[in-house]
């Protein structure tokens, strides 16, 4: 278990994270310390309680905004998802019945060539 001092509204705290977390947390402390001041500067000295909430429900806030996008592009990729899905089994039928009219008209060729006496593959007898 590894330790880490943050500094926010001025004071200290030591706080406990898992090794190779110590950086992360210093980097949220810096985080939580930029906007109590941001807020600070916005109202005033309104007391420490007050803008550790405050701050705590701007971020709540942006979070439940980021969750909301995050929702709503995990619903627009599963939809992409659906329909690209479609468009392949769409395409895979439309290749069948391609084949398939391929194939039934290259044996309609083949028995009209036979009907005229003559195979596609041997030409016309010449001689």
């Amino acid at each position: 278990m590894a330790y880490v001092t943050i500094s926010i509204g001025g004071r200290a705290y030591r706080m406990a994270c898992d090794d190779g977390q110590e950086e992360h947390l210093a980097g949220l402390g810096e985080e939580v310390d930029a906007r109590i001041d941001q807020l600070r500067e916005a109202f005033g000295e309104i007391g420490d309680q007050r803008l550790g909430i405050m701050a705590a429900i701007t971020i709540a806030d942006e979070l439940s905004e980021a969750r909301r996008r995050l929702r709503a592009a995990e619903q627009e990729a599963a939809s992409e998802r659906a329909a690209r899905g479609a468009a392949v089994q769409r395409l895979e039928e439309t290749q069948t019945l391609v084949a398939g009219a391929v194939v039934s008209a290259a044996e309609r060729l083949e028995r009209l060539a036979r009907g005229l006496g003559t195979s596609p593959s041997g030409g016309v007898g010449m001689g």
